[in-house]
């Protein structure tokens, strides 16, 4: 029953564990403090990353989940989620919070194959701005309504589009598309890149903000009046 509710599995130099999002949350917990005491040899030292998916978690749920891998040896070091709430209730504790990558969505029976030219394609939509600390990665596009600050990272393999300043990172393209754009009202990232390709905002840049356009031309990143 437990491996139903709860997935541990090593990632890069960690655990990350998805919690089951509909079972209660003291439930959840007590299940994961006795597999954790099961193999507490195993488990101790190692940095983890928390993925509770849409569950909206509260301030005072995180830091009683936060304690119970602390008593255990444990680091909370990231959390996933897609819940508002939740990445509210981590960046209160000063913990590293990313929204979950959306992935591409599934065939659906009797209805025709999709296509991402006629159907539009799979991507995360963020209604907040990014703050510093803050790291967004999406297997498809990334939409933000707001602010990008510097010290936020965006990383799409499709485009990345802002409905406010862009001051921090973002790499659109990210698997290597050539023909994909980014696009902000105000322009000024502390890096910007498309595929392979690397910009930086001149120190210089004092013109009035405007809606700008980046993408690819002739080999260089080119920024345009977004129209």
């Amino acid at each position: 029953m437990q491996d139903q509710l709860i997935n541990i599995k090593g990632v890069g130099d960690g655990l990350r564990i998805t919690l089951d999002e509909a079972e209660e949350w003291s439930n959840i917990t007590a299940l994961l403090a006795s597999r954790i005491d099961q193999q507490s040899a195993f488990f101790s030292g190692a940095r983890v990353t928390l993925d509770v998916g849409a569950r909206p978690v509260r301030k005072d749920e995180m830091m009683s989940i936060k304690a119970l891998l602390d008593r255990r040896g444990l680091t909370l070091a990231v959390v996933l989620s897609d819940s508002q709430t939740t990445l509210d209730s981590a960046d209160a504790l000063d913990l590293r919070a990313n929204v979950s990558a959306v992935p591409a969505p599934e065939p659906v029976d009797g209805l025709a194959p999709f296509n991402p030219e006629e159907e539009g394609t799979a991507g995360v939509m963020i209604r907040r701005t990014l703050r510093s600390g803050r790291t967004v990665r999406s297997a498809g596009h990334v939409v933000v309504f707001g602010d990008v600050n510097p010290g936020a990272e965006i990383q799409a393999v499709g485009d990345v589009i802002i409905w406010g300043r862009l001051r921090g990172m973002v790499h659109a393209g990210a698997h290597g598309d050539t023909n994909a754009v980014v696009c902000a009202l105000d322009m000024t990232p502390t890096q910007l890149r498309i595929a392979g390709y690397l910009t930086t905002s001149p120190q210089d840049k004092r013109q009035k903000p405007r809606p700008e356009i980046a993408f690819i031309r002739d080999g260089h990143i080119v920024v345009e009046a977004w129209e």
